[in-house]
């Protein structure tokens, strides 16, 4: 199949923005060859170019990321669960949460020239959404999701199972795998048997540079509120809020 009739596209024209992408190079990385390439190209098509370009006729990586972070979540669940047979379920919860929070996926994705390959529109290109950690986590997801439909969990495995043993030890002897939402989750459900809960009650921003405000929960009270740029950092600021004040009283 060529690269300009992917997915049963109309053929683009040569020098086009579509035909840019060298998908021959990204599925070697992924070490893995699309019997759908369609679904590749649709797992590295950011929104903004789907809007700038209604000539493209395809998706954006939306869905896609939606499934890849539920196969993503459970792929990463099973291997540590394997890998680390004397953990017990907070450790197994805090080493996985570590393994698929936003920062450690926009690195795979980087590693693997994700980012090189992403597709995007001018105005989020201009604003530097090629360096952007919540685009190019959200890129990895859908490649995830592109992989599990194109050949099932055999292909995720493969490709992401190696990504999660090169940076696990090294978390657990940093002890990063406890971050503000692992420490919170852990002291709450301990001294008073619940588990927080968190919501967005605030966005801002154009979609290319959005601004999210979190409040994380304990027995439906609000007991802290954080700032980021992805609905995961604004939840971590909260955590971390949150934290600070149980630590003190």
């Amino acid at each position: 199949m060529s690269k300009a009739s992917l997915n049963n596209q109309p053929p683009t024209p040569p020098g086009s923005e579509v035909e840019s992408v060298d998908l021959g190079r990204v599925e070697s990385e992924l070490s893995h060859g699309f019997g759908n390439q369609g679904l590749l190209l649709q797992a590295l098509t950011h929104p903004s170019f789907a809007n700038e370009h209604p000539d493209y006729g395809g998706e954006d990586n939306q869905r896609l990321e939606f499934l890849g972070d539920a196969v993503l979540d459970f792929v990463s669940a099973s291997w540590v669960y394997h890998r680390y047979p004397s953990f017990d379920e907070g450790r197994m919860t805090r080493l996985r949460a570590a393994l698929v929070r936003t920062r450690m996926l926009a690195s795979f994705a980087r590693k693997v020239g994700i980012d090189r390959a992403l597709r995007l529109g001018r105005g989020e290109e201009a604003s530097g959404g090629r360096r952007r950690d919540a685009n190019l986590c959200d890129a990895f997801e859908a490649v995830i999701g592109a992989l599990y439909l194109d050949g099932g969990l055999a292909p995720v495995r493969t490709f992401a199972e190696p990504l999660l043993a090169s940076h696990a030890d090294a978390i657990l002897a940093a002890q990063t795998d406890w971050d503000a939402k692992s420490r919170l989750q852990e002291w709450s459900q301990a001294e008073l048997g619940v588990t927080p809960s968190y919501r967005i009650v605030e966005e801002s921003g154009p979609d290319h540079a959005k601004t999210f405000v979190a409040e994380v929960l304990l027995n439906g009270d609000a007991v802290g509120r954080g700032v980021g740029n992805s609905k995961q950092v604004a939840e971590q600021a909260a955590a971390q809020v949150a934290w600070r004040q149980v630590q003190q009283d």
